[in-house]
């Protein structure tokens, strides 16, 4: 089926009177979808045809609405959230080098107390002497 003579002058209109607040067909909302139902054409004819107008539309839409109340809250919270990610990525990427350190602590540890056990279970096969001190002069061992 062949777009209509007029098609395009017909979505010109039905985009100046979405804008200003006067839809007559549609509910005037900032969609294609009302767009083509206000200018009374297959909603494919802005999809395939007519892609300039649709471009032209969207962007004529964002600067009527520019930037919203909750868009804006919206991208505050994004950006806390992304703050409190890469805080959250810093603190585990701690806590993963602590694990590893604390692993080598216990195992230098478990072999230290294995030695120990071993020489508690093993007797002692050396007999040391002890140094005894030097008598003074002129004392005699009487009993």
């Amino acid at each position: 089926m062949a777009p209509a003579p007029d098609e395009r002058d017909r979505i010109k209109a039905a985009m100046d009177r979405i804008f200003a607040g006067t839809a007559q067909r549609s509910n005037g909302a900032l969609t294609i979808v009302a767009l083509a139902i206000e200018a009374e054409v297959p909603r494919n004819a802005l999809t395939q045809r007519h892609t300039d107008l649709k471009n032209e539309f969207y962007a004529r839409a964002k600067a009527a609405t520019g930037t919203s109340e909750a868009e804006q809250r919206l991208h505050a919270q994004v950006a806390k959230l992304q703050a409190q990610h890469s805080k959250d990525r810093a603190e585990l990427d701690q806590y993963k080098t602590d694990v590893t350190d604390l692993v080598r602590v216990v195992n230098q540890l478990t072999l230290e107390n294995r030695a120990l056990r071993r020489q508690l279970a093993e007797p002692d096969p050396v007999v040391r002497y002890l140094p005894t001190q030097p008598r003074p002069a002129g004392s005699s061992r009487s009993g």
